[in-house]
Formats: C-alpha cells, sequence, structure tokens
C-alpha cells in the first residue's frame, strides 16, 4: 500500500471516528451517557491522525501543508455525508458549495507538484 493510500485512510478513519465521538450524543443515549469513555478514545483517534500525518509528510517530501489540507479536506467531507446519513440533515446548495472546494483542496494538494 502506498504511503498516500496509508495516510488517505488514517485521516479517513480519524475523521469518521470524530464524527461518532462528537456527533453521537445526539442520535444515540449511550453516546450521551459515557462521555468519559469517548474522551478516552480520543487517544487512539490521535493515533490515527499522527500516524496518516507520517505518511503524507512522506509521500509529500517533508512536507507538512499538503497533509493537513488533505485531512482539512477529508474531514469536511465525510461530515457532510454522516451528518446527512445519520442526522438527515441533507446537503443544501451551501454545504455543496463546500463540499466541492474541499474536494478542489484535497485535488490541488494531490495533484498540483510544488516546483
Amino acid at each position: 500500500m502506498s504511503k498516500l493510500a496509508i495516510a488517505v485512510a488514517m485521516y479517513l478513519a480519524g475523521q469518521i471516528l470524530i464524527w461518532f465521538q462528537t456527533n453521537g450524543q445526539f442520535k444515540w443515549e449511550w453516546f450521551e451517557k459515557n462521555p468519559h469513555i469517548l474522551a478516552v478514545s480520543g487517544f487512539f483517534i490521535s493515533y490515527l491522525f499522527i500516524i496518516g500525518t507520517k505518511y503524507a509528510v512522506e509521500y509529500f517530501d517533508g512536507l507538512l501543508w499538503p497533509g493537513r489540507f488533505m485531512a482539512f479536506g477529508l474531514g469536511i467531507v465525510s461530515y457532510a455525508f454522516l451528518t446527512s446519513y445519520f442526522m438527515g440533515e441533507g446537503i443544501n446548495l451551501k454545504t455543496m458549495t463546500s463540499l466541492i472546494l474541499a474536494t478542489g483542496i484535497i485535488c490541488v494538494q494531490l495533484f498540483w507538484k510544488a516546483a
């Protein structure tokens, strides 16, 4: 598996888990009653981001910014879809515009090689 694929997988897994960690309280009673357990799970989530950043920096020849923007973009995209699916908050024009911009950020970092 390439370094980029590992970075994307770690960032995406982290973003998805953060969504459940912070928003699950509004959907499921267990999440609302157990914030202390969810807070401790932050250790594992942080580890995913640390590993994702390691592989992103290696892939982008030591640069930090591309990985950060990728993590941000993946967070916006995953948040929009998870919120729509689990919370029933549809994707309106404002959210769609944000998704397009986030996708653009990811594409710039992936395909625009700095000179």
